[in-house]
């Protein structure tokens, strides 16, 4: 017998999150890591849990893997919100109005811009000087 799940990606900047989410017990398991141990940064686990208490869901009703990787920890966590929302959609088209109000199905589209010639970052110019 197997388990049925909801898959989703979620992206952010440079990350790529790949969440499963199925009926469980409420286990949340990150690159094979408890997600407490993953996210130790605070208010990290309550964002990532946003989408399930944006539609009125128990955290401990469904078990939720991820594979994440690429970019930092803000980009991560932003990634697996995503995933998880647009995997909770997955499950029930109800619930797309609510998650939408709250912001948890837009793609942050603002990624790193590209240095340019002559600049020593993006924007920033060397120091000008007249003499």
């Amino acid at each position: 017998m197997s388990v049925q799940y909801f898959e989703a990606v979620g992206r952010r900047k440079e990350s790529t999150a790949r969440v499963r989410v199925m009926s469980g017990s409420g286990r949340f398991i990150v690159n094979d890591k408890e997600a407490e141990a993953y996210f130790t940064r605070l208010g990290d686990l309550q964002a990532l849990l946003a989408p399930l208490a944006a539609v009125g869901q128990e955290p401990t009703r469904y078990d939720i893997t991820v594979l994440v990787n690429g970019g930092g920890v803000t980009g991560q966590t932003s990634a697996v919100q995503l995933g998880i929302a647009r995997a909770l959609v997955k499950i029930n088209a109800d619930w797309s109005s609510a998650m939408r109000k709250g912001g948890y199905l837009t793609r942050d589209a603002r990624i790193k811009e590209r240095k340019k010639p002559g600049l020593k970052r993006a924007r920033k110019a060397p120091t000008y000087t007249k003499r």
